[in-house]
């Protein structure tokens, strides 16, 4: 393990093991590193609890946590993680670590990967390419919509995913517009969600039937399997 691992800080909101409620890895076991702090606040947030509740550990207090989970999916998840000075390093550790995993991984066995759920609001730009960007793009109705950077459009893998939450009709046209304006389809994979309790799922599936959207329809899983509020799943 690199020296950085113990010196390198971050404050942490919860380490847990649970299935991937969103995104194509849904249903899939995975280990979350959930990092406080946010510069969003975002009208539907569902981890408010993340904003500033938090203790720190060392990027080696970290993988010694996940290893314990075993997983072979990692999200690195907030708040909002790569707002954390020191983030790129602790993709680069958790990548690492996921690739000395790999070698004694079963011909069977779920392909390794890190998964690094963001808000837009940061830059990815040099984040290392082996991890899975999921990004979200706010919608008007998130009041977060102005704080979206662009540019990282540009820094889009084939195997990255961008996330559009959706509570209204202007929400989706919203989507619509910006999946068209930069071609969000021919570079990645394009989620839509429903704002959980605020727009029926079957009307944003009407809207996309209509308008044939290439995007995939996903519904927030873990709260539709655990109550809608509880943490650490």
């Amino acid at each position: 393990m690199p020296n950085d691992s113990s010196i390198l800080k971050f404050k942490v909101n919860e380490i847990f093991k649970s299935v991937q409620g969103e995104s194509s890895y849904a249903g899939l076991a995975c280990a979350f590193v959930r990092l406080s702090g946010c510069n969003l606040r975002c009208a539907y947030c569902d981890t408010v609890y993340a904003y500033k509740y938090g203790r720190y550990l060392t990027a080696g207090e970290i993988i010694s946590k996940v290893d314990a989970l075993d997983p072979h999916i990692i999200e690195l998840t907030g708040g909002e993680p790569l707002m954390q000075k020191g983030a790129p390093q602790l993709v680069d550790l958790l990548v690492e670590y996921l690739n000395n995993k790999k070698k004694g991984r079963r011909a069977d066995a779920i392909e390794p990967r890190l998964l690094i759920e963001t808000s837009g609001s940061i830059s990815i730009k040099g984040l290392n390419d082996q991890a899975v960007i999921i990004m979200d793009v706010k919608t008007p109705s998130s009041g977060s919509s102005g704080m979206m950077i662009f540019d990282n459009f540009n820094h889009l893998k084939s195997v990255d995913e961008i996330k559009f939450v959706i509570g209204d009709r202007a929400d989706y046209e919203y989507c619509k517009n910006i999946i068209f304006e930069y071609s969000l389809a021919e570079k990645c994979g394009v989620l839509f969600s429903a704002v959980y309790g605020k727009i029926r799922p079957e009307k944003i599936i009407k809207w996309m039937l209509q308008d044939g959207v290439k995007a995939r329809f996903q519904l927030q899983m873990h709260k539709y399997i655990w109550p809608a509020d509880k943490k650490g799943v």
